[in-house]
């Protein structure tokens, strides 16, 4: 089956989510179209390496696989038993050591496998492909030869890493070496382009321009990263209009190319909603939990491995709600699956006739013969979310949450820091480090005393630390970021004003959950996207014949009515669990499960969103939030996806010839 335009297009008549047309390409496009001939009932041997093993995992199950007529899998840089008569399916990156590891295992009087169905990840470079062709004997094993175009990883079912981990390091760092620098873009260009392809898409291109004071002020590497990218992006994108059958020739979405810089917090901050806590507070590995779940003979409890996906409704419905509605709403479906049991209702009337916590109702629906999947999920997430709301009360984090929202939005500074440090010395290292960043990502300025210095020793954190906050600077950008209108500190306009804010608030909306004011710097961006009002001169555009190559001060100028006030990069939306839960107005999560087969039947043109350095939960769930509510797919990219954790570790690594890897445990 190959992808036309129309099957994923937009405009199609069934809409697909970008995962889903991932998954259908490597089951049906790749696997399935090896059936053919001789090969058609015949069981079949998959091989792959390091990186499309990933790409694999991420979109299909085992089962998916098995299903399509594969019965083993495996690592093509491992020896193998030979099997020769079977036909074998190659999935591997276009490089001269994989083409060099086939053409071994095919070659000769006793090839591995009978027949050989190759595919590549990528654009395969002319001088393998000849490699290939000079070998005769292999060439007659070849079943087909061909680019699926495919080389990135679905994380969700509307986002995806390019897997560069060290990003940060290698674009931000110190030690700025260019060499470096323009590999890891490559790569990431590269793989952002399959996507494009995969999904026959062609973009509007859009970048974070550098933007210098004067045009005397040198760029850095680090200013030129999204120009650079796009330019990367661009050309693999015209070499696909060229020779790709069915891509289009005019464009069919929006491509917006951010990278770190654009918001420095949302990383850091403690973000409340389900899924953001679970990966912040509890010890998951991906999306791996290990429960523990009551012993059917009556002993010690026994632990089982969960994944946390899409195909669990529990976990779809829940995971971009606040954890205080998590909670709720949890004890609601156990109250309700209890009522609607009668053997549940006999045990509940022998009790005192008080109300049931969810402990007790989980406890209680275990007992029961009926109990089954629906209930082991159900009481998951029982667990899960009871575990979280104990960590939040031991650590403290309610207040601690409170004043990094206050600071985030100006209600308060560097008294308020003060008084929480000396008031609360049980407060963990890790979280003292957040708090102290974040407030280095308010007042920047700060930086150029010592009163960051005397707050780290005020907390009492070691010097390793210290580069954590003081790497801080390193991804402010150039000193575009000390006047910009969107997505940085404007120091030049507010040095002077009362109220020091990185975040507005809009007055008038009420909150209903705590803790929900923050929202990332991406939603402002993709709103303005989708209203056509993302000023071209700090946003350019590759397709623009005549681009604005780093914007200009002159124009910057005409664009100040577009500068929110007040030292202030956000704006105040009614977050998704601040509205009452049977609204309709597609932020609730009840919303999005309701409308997803009607809504998206009539969905717009893409918008997809890359952020070079490093992605976070929330800005995850602002693109299915703002999915519904513009009805537009929105796709987010990144070269990973950072739980605060790792970008700590990460940022400190940009000064690591200094560190050892045992400061690096935060």
């Amino acid at each position: 089956m190959s992808m036309s335009d129309s099957d994923t297009s937009s405009q199609g008549s069934e809409y697909k989510y970008f995962r889903q047309i991932t998954r259908e390409r490597l089951l049906y496009e790749m696997l399935r179209s090896t059936k053919t001939g001789d090969s058609k009932s015949t069981w079949k041997v998959l091989i792959m390496d390091k990186v499309t093993v990933k790409i694999m995992s991420y979109s299909c199950k085992m089962a998916d696989i098995t299903e399509e007529g594969v019965s083993l899998v495996e690592d093509i840089y491992k020896r193998r038993q030979p099997l020769p008569t079977m036909d074998a399916i190659y999935f591997f990156q276009p490089t001269k050591e994989n083409v060099t590891l086939f053409l071994s295992d095919m070659s000769g009087r006793t090839p591995l496998y009978k027949k050989a169905f190759v595919f590549f990840s990528s654009p395969v470079p002319r001088e393998l492909v000849n490699h290939i062709k000079r070998d005769a004997s292999v060439l007659a094993r070849i079943g087909a030869l061909r680019e699926m175009n495919l080389e990135y990883f679905a994380v969700d079912s509307q986002g995806f890493i390019t897997d560069n981990e060290r990003a940060l390091e290698e674009l931000f760092g110190d030690e700025e070496s260019s060499r470096t620098g323009d590999a890891c873009l490559n790569v990431m260009a590269t793989r952002i382009a399959t996507v494009l392809a995969s999904l026959r898409e062609f973009p509007f291109v859009r970048y974070r321009a550098a933007k210098s004071l004067d045009p005397t002020t040198m760029t850095t590497f680090r200013d030129l990263i999204p120009t650079k990218l796009a330019a990367g992006i661009w050309n693999c994108l015209i070499k696909y209009k060229a020779n790709l059958p069915n891509f289009p020739q005019s464009e069919t979405c929006e491509l917006l190319i951010l990278d770190r810089s654009v918001d420095q917090i949302a990383p850091i901050i403690h973000e409340w909603t389900y899924d953001a806590m679970c990966h912040d507070l509890l010890n998951i590995e991906g999306n791996k939990y290990v429960h523990e779940v009551p012993s059917k003979t009556g002993g010690l409890p026994e632990k089982k491995e969960v994944l946390l996906e899409d195909h669990d409704p529990v976990w779809l419905e829940l995971r971009h709600a606040h954890i205080a509605d998590a909670s709720v709403r949890l004890h609601e479906k156990m109250t309700s699956f209890v009522s609607k049991n009668r053997a549940a209702q006999i045990q509940h009337g022998s009790r005192d006739g008080g109300e049931l916590s969810t402990r007790d109702l989980q406890k209680m629906v275990q007992a029961l013969p009926q109990y089954g999947e629906q209930m082991d999920k159900l009481s998951l997430h029982v667990d899960i979310a009871g575990k979280i709301n104990n960590i939040i009360k031991q650590m403290g984090l309610k207040e601690l949450g409170q004043l990094e929202q206050d600071l985030v939005f100006g209600d308060a500074g560097t008294k308020e820091v003060i008084n929480f440090l000396r008031m609360k010395e049980d407060v963990t290292r890790e979280n003292k480090l957040r708090l102290l960043m974040i407030y280095a990502a308010v007042y920047p300025e700060k930086f150029e005393g010592d009163k960051i210095a005397k707050l780290m020793e005020l907390a009492r954190l070691p010097p390793e630390d210290m580069n954590a906050v003081n790497n801080m600077r390193l991804l402010e950008g150039s000193s575009d970021t000390k006047k910009s209108s969107i997505g940085a500190f404007s120091l030049k306009f507010d040095v002077h004003k009362k109220k020091h804010a990185a975040r507005k608030d809009r007055t008038g909306e009420e909150v209903m959950w705590q803790l929900s004011r923050f929202y990332p710097m991406i939603e402002e961006l993709i709103e303005k996207l989708g209203k056509g009002e993302l000023p071209k001169n700090e946003y350019p555009c590759m397709n623009d014949p005549s681009p604005t190559f780093h914007g200009t001060s002159q124009v910057l100028s005409a664009q100040t009515s577009q500068v929110p006030a007040a030292h202030s990069m956000r704006s105040r939306r009614t977050a998704t669990w601040a509205r009452p839960r049977n609204s309709d107005d597609g932020y609730s999560s009840d919303s999005i499960l309701r409308h997803a087969s009607s809504d998206f039947k009539k969905m717009g043109q893409r918008i997809f969103v890359f952020i070079v350095g490093g992605a976070t939960r929330s800005e995850l769930r602002v693109c299915h939030k703002l999915s519904t509510k513009l009805k537009r797919e929105i796709v987010l990219g990144s070269s990973s996806l950072d739980d605060p954790p790792q970008f700590i570790t990460k940022l400190k690594l940009l000064t690591a010839d200094e560190l050892s890897l045992d400061d690096l445990q935060i």
